[in-house]
């Protein structure tokens, strides 16, 4: 094959100065209505298995848990705090003032621009808050403004939920990994879900203008839903949704 029909293959687009961005170092991310501090079992362990105490089905679709004690949630966040990658956060909602959930970010490439949010477990009190909202939002902030280039979410194909999340969010859906894992004793298909760095202006606009207060009545309800804000920027939909 000579060289000229070599470089009339189609190649990808250049990628001028690219440079790797730092891997996570622990900042604490601080919002309006919640903060995302490293994970400590001293500091966090005891009080978010009292928020999750009673909820097994937060574990459902986890790797981890449930739990049957707070000795045990404390075993496996001391054996899990400091991990490089996954490495997690403990959130804390503000609006109360406890510590309600964890999330990490894993398969943190910086060679190839890419990190993903996963290990996401909201107690009940966090979820469909805007405190819940605003720590997705805190993270994926936190990776662009750090120059990744691909930010990724990931859930079983089975967890509808998780699904409506992410779009909700802003993240386009990639299609479906069959018999990507096994989980617990069960298969997991799994979903894939990303925002890309081209996108990101337009969802952190979309993000702030959704938590603002001027988004919610004096009920804390909100005037415009996130998902109508993010809807354009998504360049994928779940036909199974």
């Amino acid at each position: 094959m000579n060289t000229e029909t070599l470089h009339s293959r189609p190649l990808g687009a250049q990628v001028p100065d690219w440079t790797a961005p730092d891997a996570p170092v622990g900042d604490v991310l601080a919002g309006r209505y919640v903060e995302l501090a490293p994970l400590s079992a001293e500091a966090h362990a005891a009080l978010l298995y009292r928020e999750f105490a009673g909820h097994d089905d937060v574990w459902d679709y986890m790797p981890n848990g449930p739990f049957s004690s707070a000795s045990q949630y404390h075993r496996w966040v001391r054996d899990h705090e400091g991990s490089v990658d996954p490495f997690f956060y403990a959130i804390r909602n503000l609006e109360s003032g406890h510590w309600e959930g964890v999330a990490s970010y894993l398969r943190i490439a910086p060679q190839a621009g890419s990190i993903e949010v996963g290990y996401i477990s909201y107690a009940p009190a966090l979820q469909r808050t805007r405190a819940s909202t605003e720590a997705m939002y805190l993270m994926m902030k936190w990776a662009f403004e750090a120059g990744y280039r691909r930010y990724e979410w990931k859930c079983n194909a089975l967890n509808a939920p998780s699904r409506r999340s992410a779009q909700r969010l802003g993240f386009s859906f990639e299609g479906v990994f069959r018999q990507a894992d096994v989980v617990k004793g069960r298969n997991r298909d799994t979903a894939w879900f990303a925002v890309i760095d081209s996108e990101w202006p337009a969802l952190k606009e979309a993000f702030e203008a959704w938590l603002a207060p001027a988004n919610f009545d004096e009920n804390g309800q909100q005037r415009e839903r996130l998902g109508d804000l993010t809807r354009l920027v998504r360049v994928a939909s779940d036909p199974s949704l």
